[in-house]
C-alpha cells in the first residue's frame, strides 16, 4: 500500500501528488521513543544553575548567640541557623546538569513515528517552493495565508537555510517556528498544529527518515 501526499503552490492549488516512500514511515512502533524523544529533548533545555544558599554560605553567625544552658530558651549555636529567620536553605536546589543521552536509533525510530502521524492526521502540508521577493514579514505571511495553510503554531521547513529572505522574513511572524530539514527534531514536529515541508525540505528530510 503506497502512500501519497499533494503538493500544493502559493495559491493553495495541487499541482501534483508525490509517493511517500514506506521506509520513512513507521506506524507500528515508536510510541515511547517520541516520549523519550521528547524528554530529552527539554531536558536538554533546561539550564541547571538553580541555586540557594546553606547555612555555610550565609555571612554572620560566628557567635553564639546565647549561652548554653540556664536561660530557659532552646540551646542555639548560631543565628544562621535554617530553622533561624535570616538563616540557610535546608535541601535547597544546587547548580547540577540536566543532560541526558538518546540512543541514536531511538531518535531516529521517534522522528519517524512523529513523521508519520503528522502525516496521518493531516497536519503535514507540502508546498513547491518558498520565494520572496525581499525579506518581508508581509509577504510571507500573505504567501501562507494565499496557500491556505494557517495553524495557531505552524512549523516551516525548509531544504536548507540559505534563503535569508525568508529566514528573516518568519523571524517576525508570531506563532510561526522556521528550521531547515537537517535540523529538525521530534519536538518541533508534535508541538506545532500544522507542519509546512518545501518538495526540497521533504526530500532532505527523507534521507534522516529512511
Amino acid at each position: 500500500m503506497s502512500t501519497t501526499i499533494s503538493v500544493i503552490n502559493a495559491t493553495g492549488s495541487t499541482v501534483r501528488e508525490i509517493e511517500i516512500d514506506e521506509s520513512w514511515l513507521e506506524r507500528e512502533r515508536g510510541k515511547q521513543a517520541v516520549h523519550e524523544a521528547v524528554t530529552t529533548y527539554l531536558s536538554n533545555r533546561r539550564a541547571g544553575t538553580a541555586a540557594t544558599k546553606t547555612r555555610t554560605h550565609v555571612s554572620g553567625g560566628g557567635a553564639k548567640p546565647w549561652r548554653q544552658k540556664g536561660t530557659g530558651r532552646a540551646r542555639a549555636g548560631s543565628n544562621r541557623s535554617p530553622i533561624w529567620r535570616g538563616g540557610g536553605i535546608i535541601f535547597g536546589p544546587v547548580p547540577r546538569s540536566y543532560r541526558r543521552k538518546l540512543n541514536k536509533k531511538v531518535r531516529q525510530l521517534a522522528l519517524r513515528r512523529s513523521f508519520t502521524d503528522c502525516l496521518d492526521k493531516g497536519r503535514l502540508n507540502v508546498i513547491d517552493g518558498l520565494q520572496l521577493d525581499g525579506p518581508r514579514t508581509k509577504l510571507l505571511g500573505d504567501l501562507l495565508k494565499g496557500s491556505g495553510v494557517q495553524a495557531k503554531n505552524l512549523l516551516i521547513v525548509v531544504g536548507d537555510e540559505s534563503n535569508k529572505d525568508l529566514v528573516q522574513a518568519a523571524r517576525n511572524l508570531d506563532r510561526v517556528t522556521f528550521t531547515s530539514a537537517s535540523r529538525l527534531n521530534v519536538y518541533q514536529i508534535v508541538r506545532n498544529d500544522k507542519v509546512l515541508i518545501t518538495e526540497s525540505g521533504l526530500q532532505e528530510l527523507g534521507k534522516r527518515l529512511a
